[in-house]
């Protein structure tokens, strides 16, 4: 009796590929995530540094930081309030959102110095840890 040859896998190999790759995953998953939670921090603070240095030269056009109620807004477009504006201040001319998607807090005067500029994060709270901690201009 002659036996064919099958070219397919059969069960038990198929299972220990599986497995293999379910170990793969749950190693490789985690470390992944953590990767690319720990970018959109770094993201956020490089923003905060891009509106660092567009407030200092609207400072040096205009004499002062932008109020609280003209905001980061005045970074793209010149308030009524701003004489020697020269701005647009950022190259893409919009207020981007944090990482998260959430809007930026501006405050001038601020608590930690002329303005105090911060993203709360992802979970969009004050405070937290890792991930969800604030991201703020005065540190």
């Amino acid at each position: 009796m002659e036996r064919r040859h099958s070219k397919g896998f059969t069960l038990l190999e198929l299972l220990v590929v599986l497995v293999i790759l379910g170990l793969l995953a749950s190693i490789v998953g985690p470390r992944l995530l953590n990767q690319v939670s720990g970018s959109k921090s770094k993201t956020t603070r490089l923003q905060i540094e891009e509106f660092a240095t567009a407030l200092d030269l609207y400072y040096l056009d205009v004499g002062r930081f932008p109020s609280s109620s003209e905001g980061l807004e005045a970074l793209v477009s010149a308030p009524d309030s701003a004489r020697f504006w020269n701005g647009p201040y950022l190259k893409k001319k919009v207020i981007r959102p944090d990482a998260w998607g959430n809007e930026f807090i501006y405050e001038s005067p601020g608590d930690h110095g002329e303005y105090d500029l911060y993203s709360l994060g992802a979970d969009n709270r004050e405070g937290g840890e890792g991930d969800a901690a604030d991201i703020v201009s005065w540190q």
